[in-house]
C-alpha cells in the first residue's frame, strides 16, 4: 500500500513491435539517480557471524552460551541496531498483512536466528527463521488466509495443471505473512522454485515463515531484523549454490538493487522483474532512464487492481484497525490531519470521517486538493493545524513531510503515524536527541517525551503502521497477489522481443481477468454485450472494455 501525493496515470507510447501496453515514461525525472541509489551495502568480504545451517551443535551451544554472557555489555548496541533505518525503501508498504497481531510473533529469546542450528522435521536446513517449531501455528494462519483469498486460489486451481512457471526461479523480497504465503505456495504450485526474504524488518510473521520453511521452501526472514540481517537475508536468496534466479518479485526494489550492484552478471540472466511499490517503480524508471535496466520490468503498482483496491479499499479498513490496536483511541470528535490525498489518503479520510473525525488534508497537487475539497475535507498547510490536531497520518511517499519543527508544536498526546511507503515521511531521526526521552509502552508504540513533560505517541517508529501494528484484509490481498502472479507468468512466458529492457504497465486484459476471479465471491453477474452493442462501442465482447487512458 503505498500512498502517493498524486495518483499518476501514465499514457502508453505507441510501439508496433509489442502486443501489450508499451513502456511508460519516467514519472520521477526530477529525482537524481545518485540520490535514489545512495546506500552503503554491508562489506561482503567481512565474515558473517554464523550461518544457521552450517553450525556444529556443540559449537552452537558454546557460542550461544558465550553470547548470553555478553548480553549486558552488548544490549545497548543491539537496541541501537533495532532503530537503524534498514534499506533503500526503508519500509515497503505495498502489500499484505502485518506482523503477527495475535501476539504469537514474540522475540522469545535474545539469540539471533543466524546463530541457531535449525532443521525442519524432514531435515531441511536451507532457511533462517526465528523458530521453526512455530510451524504448526503458522500453517493454521495460512489456511485461514486461503479461505479469504478466492482469486489467487482460483488461479492456482485453473493453472495448476499447465505449470506456466515451470523452470522459473524466483527471488522474492516482500512482506512475509499468511497472505504472502498463499501467493508463494501458488507460485510453487504453478511450477516455480523460490527463495524468499522480507522487504520490511517489522512485518514478518515468524510463525508463517516457520511454516514455509517446514514445507521445504528457503525462507530468510524474522521480525526485528537489523539492517545487516536484512541485507544478509536478501543475499542468501540471490546467491546460493546451484541456483541461478531468472525472475524477481520485489517490493521496494531492494532485491533488484542488491543483485544489480553486487551480482551484475547474474542480473543480466534475469528474464523479468515484477515490482509492486511506488518507490520500487520509481527506481526502475530511474534505472531505465540511465540505461542501466538490462531486463524488462512490470509496473504492478500502477495497475488498476493494485491502485484502486490494495491502496484505496485496504487502507480504508486498515488505518482504523492499526490505530485501535495500538492506541485504543476513540475517533469521534478527534481532529486528524492526513498528509497526501492519493488513493491511500482517500481511503484513510473516508474511514476517519465515517467515525466522526474532523479531517484536514494537506496536498501539493491541485487536482488531488480539489478532489479533497469536493469530498468535504478542508485542505490546509500542516503548520496551520499542527498545534490543534489529535492524530497526524502521512501518506505521500515523500520525505520529511512531518519534521521536528512540526513535532515540537504538537499538543500533548498527539498520535503520529505513517501510511505511506517509507519511514522517511516522518523525520524520526530528529527525535533521537539527548533532550528527548523515548519510552516504549507497547510493541510498536513509543512515547517521545519533551523536557516540559509533553509527549507524542509515535507508532512503528514511523514505518508503515498498518503492516506493523495490525493486519490487512486477506480478500484485498488476494487481488494484488493474483495480479503479481499473472505479471510473473506474462514476463516469464513472453516470446523473445515482446518486452524490451524497459518498464511496462500490466496489460488491462490482465486487470480485468483478476477482477473476474473475485466476482463470484459476491455472486455478481456481469452483463454481456450483444454483437450490435460491441460493434457500436468498437469493443471486443471479451474485453478489454476501457482504453489505457481511462481513469477508474
Amino acid at each position: 500500500m503505498s500512498g502517493d501525493a498524486t495518483d499518476v496515470h501514465f499514457a502508453a507510447k505507441s510501439n508496433p513491435t509489442t502486443v501489450t501496453d508499451s513502456p511508460v515514461t519516467d514519472p520521477g525525472s526530477a529525482v537524481k539517480e545518485e540520490d535514489i541509489y545512495e546506500i552503503i551495502l554491508e562489506d561482503t568480504k567481512k565474515p558473517t557471524t554464523v550461518i544457521c545451517q552450517n553450525i556444529d551443535p556443540a559449537q552452537n551451544a558454546a557460542f550461544v552460551g558465550q553470547r548470553k554472557l555478553d548480553t549486558k555489555t552488548s544490549s545497548a548496541l543491539k537496541k541501537s541496531n533495532r532503530y537503524r533505518s534498514r534499506s533503500l525503501s526503508a519500509s515497503s508498504n505495498d502489500s499484505y498483512s502485518s506482523a503477527s497481531y495475535t501476539g504469537s510473533s514474540s522475540d522469545e529469546d535474545d539469540v539471533s536466528p543466524r546463530e541457531k542450528l535449525q532443521k525442519s522435521t524432514s531435515g531441511f536446513t536451507d532457511f533462517c527463521v526465528r523458530n521453526i517449531s512455530q510451524h504448526a501455528f503458522g500453517r493454521r494462519e495460512i489456511e485461514i488466509a486461503e479461505q479469504e483469498m478466492p482469486g489467487i486460489m482460483a488461479l492456482r486451481k485453473r493453472a495448476g495443471d499447465d505449470k506456466p512457471l515451470k523452470s522459473a526461479k524466483i527471488v522474492g523480497c516482500t512482506h512475509i505473512n499468511a497472505q504472502t504465503a498463499v501467493l508463494i505456495e501458488t507460485l510453487i504450485e504453478l511450477g516455480a522454485q523460490v527463495r524468499w526474504s522480507a522487504c520490511n524488518i517489522y512485518s514478518t510473521q515468524n510463525e508463517v515463515a516457520a511454516a514455509l520453511a517446514e514445507a521445504g521452501y528457503p525462507m530468510f526472514a524474522w521480525r526485528g531484523e537489523t539492517e545487516e540481517d536484512f541485507w544478509w537475508c536478501i543475499d542468501k536468496c540471490v546467491n546460493a549454490e546451484n541456483w541461478q534466479p531468472n525472475m524477481i518479485l520485489d517490493d521496494g526494489g531492494d532485491a533488484t538493487h542488491l543483485m544489480l550492484k553486487k551480482y551484475p552478471a547474474m542480473f543480466k540472466m534475469i528474464k523479468g522483474i515484477v515490482e509492486e511499490s511506488v518507490t520500487g517503480v520509481h527506481r526502475l524508471y530511474q534505472l531505465s532512464k540511465a540505461q542501466k535496466l538490462t531486463v524488462p520490468a512490470m509496473n504492478v503498482n500502477d495497475s488498476v487492481t493494485k491502485t484502486k483496491f490494495d491502496n484505496l479499499y485496504s487502507c480504508r479498513e486498515s488505518i482504523i484497525d492499526s490505530l485501535k490496536r495500538s492506541t485504543d483511541v476513540m475517533f469521534g470528535g478527534k481532529q486528524v490531519v492526513l498528509c497526501g490525498y492519493g488513493e491511500v489518503g482517500k481511503g484513510c479520510c473516508q474511514a476517519l470521517k465515517g467515525l466522526g473525525c474532523v479531517v484536514y488534508v494537506t496536498e501539493i497537487d491541485p487536482i488531488c486538493g480539489l478532489q479533497a475539497c469536493m469530498d468535504g475535507f478542508r485542505v490546509v498547510k500542516l503548520n496551520e493545524v499542527i498545534r490543534n490536531v489529535d492524530i497526524v497520518v502521512t501518506a505521500t511517499g515523500n520525505k520529511n513531510v512531518v519534521t521536528r519543527e512540526h513535532m515540537d508544536k504538537m499538543k500533548n498526546g498527539c498520535v503520529v503515524c505513517n501510511m505511506g511507503h517509507s519511514n522517511t515521511e516522518i523525520d524520526v531521526n530528529s527525535l533521537r536527541t539527548p533532550d528527548l526521552t523515548w519510552e516504549k509502552v507497547r510493541s510498536q508504540v513509543d512515547h517521545v517525551i519533551w523536557p516540559d513533560g509533553k509527549r507524542i505517541i509515535l507508532l512503528a517508529e514511523g514505518r508503515l503502521v498498518n503492516l506493523s501494528c495490525s493486519s490487512l484484509p486477506s480478500f484485498v490481498v488476494s487481488i494484488t497477489a493474483a495480479t503479481q502472479a499473472l505479471a510473473l507468468i506474462e514476463l516469464f512466458n513472453a516470446p523473445h522481443g515482446r518486452y524490451k529492457s524497459d518498464v511496462y504497465l500490466l496489460p488491462k486484459k490482465m486487470d480485468e481477468y483478476v477482477a473476474s476471479l473475485h466476482l463470484p465471491t459476491f455472486d455478481a453477474h456481469l452483463t454481456e454485450l450483444t454483437d450490435d452493442q460491441a460493434k457500436y462501442m468498437g469493443l471486443n465482447k471479451a474485453g478489454p472494455f476501457k482504453p489505457n487512458y481511462y481513469r477508474y
